[in-house]
């Protein structure tokens, strides 16, 4: 019987269990942190709700109310109301990452996956890296602070462990670009959380972040408030978060600080994603869109798909699969969304690169079409044909987008004194990140 180890407990890793413990496949699930809090939005589409089969339990909020908050502060306010009529079918769901991530472990376990509370400290791939491969890790099931030393020996891995991949590293997947991003969760007054109910904010401007956007998304008991930036900006990761919480402080100002989040997060598939009987899903393949930074349904569907093909090509565990076996999720994969990443990066490059750009795409989202194109295609992740006169209206859109940016003389970014003393803190969350497969920075008390 084919022995799968799944390294990584989050939506890809518990969804490629999932898939491999129903087709009776022996499988063990790897997760040092079964608590871990990942800092991220947390938003996910009503498609995942459905296709993943998600109950109500796990989702704090359904927003039906979207704000974006241009760099001059003019506000566009999207409603699904007005994209979908008042059917409250569509929603965007919003979760706390450590509710949605153990309810998908559990369901794996129930079914049969062994789940192992436990860090892969070391992967002997062999000579060839064509398996079969032994795990050294340290199993923390006792509750003892060092855990104990075990092996195990499998004959095919799933790397599902993040940005900081340990399997990839094995496997010589290859480096990609990386983006952190940083966020807090704030506890807000009654009235403030009751503003936020149905609402989520989005910021975009160079106060927020020089090539992506901030925001303010809510949660069961508080808001997550954030902001992601590429790696070369780090240093700056501290003043642009403050300058998300200076844009919402009117709501935020009697907030608290209940916890502070980093993690790095991929800009890119890597290199190589199968290596001999080794692939990689979710994050650590690199399978965070641009412009929207959505991860979570592309982290489950990619777990689904890899393991799909295992049960496929193995016949139900009957025989180990190949590494062209393995490939074939691969192809699957960059054919069915392969033009959504390049199209997410074409419009990050032209939207995103300074302040006018900004104010323009802003603009657009005041257009029912570009929402409903939007909303479709996050919501649904469905491509519909326009009209004729719909995509020449957007095609001139997007041309007074690319003019008014060039219009504005793009500033340069400086790491100003307080970044870069804040850098080695920040340096050393994403130390911790990497070690522990998340970050939980105590329980910081302040005001906003």
């Amino acid at each position: 019987m084919l022995r799968v180890a799944v390294i990584g407990g989050g939506p890809s890793g518990s969804c490629a269990a999932e898939v491999l413990a129903k087709a009776g496949i022996k499988t063990w699930l790897f997760e040092r942190k079964l608590d871990n809090a990942k800092p991220c939005g947390g938003a996910i589409p009503l498609c995942m709700v459905s296709e993943f089969d998600l109950p109500d339990s796990i989702i704090d909020r359904k927003v039906r109310n979207m704000r974006m908050i241009s760099p001059s502060n003019r506000e566009v306010d999207i409603s699904l109301d007005e994209v979908y009529g008042k059917t409250e079918d569509e929603y965007i769901g919003m979760c706390r990452r450590e509710v949605m991530d153990a309810f998908m472990r559990d369901r794996a376990a129930d079914l049969g996956t062994t789940l192992v509370n436990g860090l892969v400290t070391k992967i002997d791939t062999g000579s060839n890296r064509q398996g079969p491969y032994k795990l050294s890790y340290s199993d923390y099931s006792s509750g003892e602070s060092k855990g104990e030393a075990k092996t195990l020996e499998v004959d095919l891995i799933i790397g599902a462990d993040g940005a900081n991949s340990r399997v990839a590293k094995a496997m010589d997947a290859g480096d990609y670009n990386v983006a952190i991003a940083f966020q807090e969760r704030i506890k807000l007054p009654e009235k403030e959380m009751g503003y936020y109910q149905n609402l989520a904010e989005m910021y975009v401007g160079t106060d927020v972040s020089p090539d992506f956007y901030g925001w303010v998304f809510p949660k069961y008991d508080h808001v997550a408030v954030g902001t992601g930036t590429m790696q070369k900006n780090q240093s700056l990761i501290k003043d642009l978060q403050e300058g998300v919480r200076e844009r919402a402080k009117k709501r935020l100002v009697n907030g608290e600080v209940i916890k502070v989040e980093a993690h790095p997060i991929p800009e890119h598939p890597r290199p190589r994603r199968v290596v001999g009987r080794m692939a990689l899903v979710g994050d650590a393949a690199g399978y965070v869109t641009k412009s929207s930074g959505e991860g979570i349904y592309f982290a489950a569907k990619s777990g689904r798909m890899c393991a799909e093909e295992i049960v496929i090509a193995s016949q139900n565990g009957a025989k180990i699969p190949t590494e062209g076996d393995l490939k074939q999720y691969i192809k699957k994969w960059d054919k069915k969304y392969g033009a959504t990443y390049k199209v997410l990066e074409i419009l990050q490059t032209i939207f995103y690169s300074n302040d006018g750009a900004r104010e323009a795409f802003v603009e657009m989202c005041d257009d029912l079409d570009v929402q409903r194109l939007t909303f479709d295609s996050y919501l649904y992740k469905t491509v519909v044909a326009m009209k004729p006169l719909q995509q020449l209206k957007l095609t001139f859109m997007t041309l007074g987008s690319v003019l008014r940016g060039r219009a504005l003389a793009p500033k340069t970014y400086k790491p100003v004194p307080s970044a870069v003393r804040e850098e080695e803190e920040v340096n050393k969350m994403l130390a911790i990140s990497t070690i522990k497969g998340g970050i939980k920075v105590g329980s910081k008390k302040s005001n906003s």
